[in-house]
């Protein structure tokens, strides 16, 4: 993704949100032709330049100071997130332009990330990359996310769920909250590491196939996924409310850990057990098909050759 182009429309769209009446500023008369501050208004405001100030609009963060960028996100009044963003687009800007790579497919978590999933017997739990992809999950998540595994496609995927299949709009009864938080968290990515030809090919397929996901992604926000909750409609065991924690793996770089908790005592709890024992059976029910499959092809013999 082109970093110049990223921060442009970045600060363009940090800058239409601020009223001059949020920035403190005297408004004179009524006829401004911007939604939001001027560019002489935040440039006074981040105490720069208004050629500087145009400068760094235009997308030319290289060898900003991270003074700078601090005043300017006062001046926009970033939240943590944008702010964040705004540090990772200056970063990538000063860092030698690479070519566009292609990470190498998904590869299994290491047996200890497993193992740590798998001693996770009350919760769902999954390890999730920068693109949304859940690279590995223990009984539970896999039992939690079940509609995402109707799809062929792997490693599935958060993204491609909500906004290219129809099931989503049923598992996430607030979907527009969903699709917005997914689509702030994969710009946030983009941002973090513009190099990554995985999340770039995603975003190409879901801005080809997806208006929803297009006009979300040209409105530039981002979001930090650390915590909070999350309301889901399983097709099983019915409404879900959960609460979930998600915790980066120091060893495994872009990797992060999500665990989704219930209530002690909720309707949530009881269903998540409910969920806990459909997954088990459903478990159960695979194991002893693939035994009984080889053992009657035994029974039956190689087929009789036709005369």
């Amino acid at each position: 993704m082109d970093n110049q182009s990223e921060t442009r429309d970045f600060l363009a769209t940090r800058r239409a949100k601020i009223t001059p009446e949020q920035a403190g500023l005297p408004v004179y008369g009524g006829n401004r032709r911007v939604p939001g501050l001027r560019r002489g208004e935040v440039a006074m405001l981040a105490g720069v330049s208004v050629e500087y100030y145009t400068r760094l609009e235009r997308g030319n963060l290289s060898g900003v100071s991270e003074g700078v960028l601090e005043a300017l996100a006062r001046a926009l009044q970033l939240d943590e997130a944008e702010q964040a963003h705004l540090f990772d687009l200056a970063r990538a800007a000063s860092t030698s332009r690479k070519p566009t790579r292609r990470r190498p497919a998904a590869q299994p978590v290491r047996a200890s990330v497993q193992f740590t999933l798998d001693a996770i017997t009350a919760a769902p739990a999954f390890v999730r990359n920068g693109r949304m992809d859940i690279v590995a999950a223990n009984q539970l998540g896999y039992a939690l996310y079940s509609e995402m595994y109707v799809s062929p496609v792997r490693p599935a995927n958060h993204a491609r769920f909500i906004f290219l299949d129809d099931r989503a709009h049923g598992f996430y009864p607030d979907w527009e909250r969903a699709a917005n938080d997914t689509v702030a968290i994969l710009r946030t990515e983009a941002g973090r590491d513009p190099y990554d030809r995985g999340l770039t090919d995603l975003i190409g397929e879901l801005s080809t196939r997806s208006e929803e996901f297009r006009t979300r992604w040209a409105a530039h926000n981002v979001r930090q996924h650390y915590t909070g909750r999350k309301h889901l409609r399983h097709p099983v065991v019915g409404d879900l409310h959960l609460m979930f924690e998600a915790l980066d793996l120091a060893a495994d770089a872009g990797l992060s850990l999500l665990v989704y908790t219930a209530e002690p005592g909720s309707t949530t709890e009881d269903a998540v057990r409910l969920l806990a024992s459909w997954a088990a059976t459903q478990r159960s029910e695979t194991q002893r098909a693939e035994t009984e499959q080889p053992a009657a092809a035994t029974r039956s013999g190689p087929a009789p050759r036709r005369q």
